[in-house]
């Protein structure tokens, strides 16, 4: 388990990208994702639009403010997620797995909540926040644990 993750000095370079990219997804939440379209040229392997015909293997003029601040929040998720912690051991390494089975189990739990009861276009909102949720939940629960045994065991040492 150990040889799948990343040194140490990753996760500040995560947090470097995540933090922002957090900051810029709930900005452009709150506008609609119109908050500040960044326009570029890009490739695409299928572009479909809505009044327009689809397309294989093009290149495509399009906002790409989204794409950015996924990209960066994913990667920045990945490194703070997937970084080994300073004194990593087996300890760590099975509070890392439990996090992240406990992330995926919530996740599908609200996922099914969500097909249950949302409905219309809010659901394609669900589905399109839904990309994010294991790693929100997988970071917040591990480093939550984290913080809990350190100040436990901090609390140890002076007794």
């Amino acid at each position: 388990m150990y040889k799948l993750l990343l040194p140490n000095k990753y996760k500040k370079i995560g947090w470097g990208m995540l933090i922002p990219a957090t900051v810029l997804g709930i900005f452009l939440m709150l506008t609609g994702f119109e908050g500040m379209p960044v326009k570029a040229k890009v490739f695409s392997i299928f572009n479909d639009e809505i009044f327009g015909k689809s397309q294989f293997f093009t290149f495509t003029y399009t906002n790409i403010t989204n794409t950015v601040v996924g990209v960066l929040f994913i990667a920045g998720g990945l490194l703070v997620g997937f970084s080994k912690e300073k004194n990593e051991d087996e300890y760590i390494g099975n509070l890392r797995q439990s996090s992240l089975l406990w992330a995926v189990l919530v996740n599908y739990i609200l996922l099914f909540i969500s097909f249950v009861f949302i409905y219309g276009t809010a659901f394609l909102n669900v589905m399109l926040y839904n990309m994010f949720t294991v790693l929100i939940i997988f970071i917040f629960r591990f480093n939550y644990v984290l913080y809990r045994n350190e100040k436990s065991l901090s609390g140890e040492k002076y007794h």
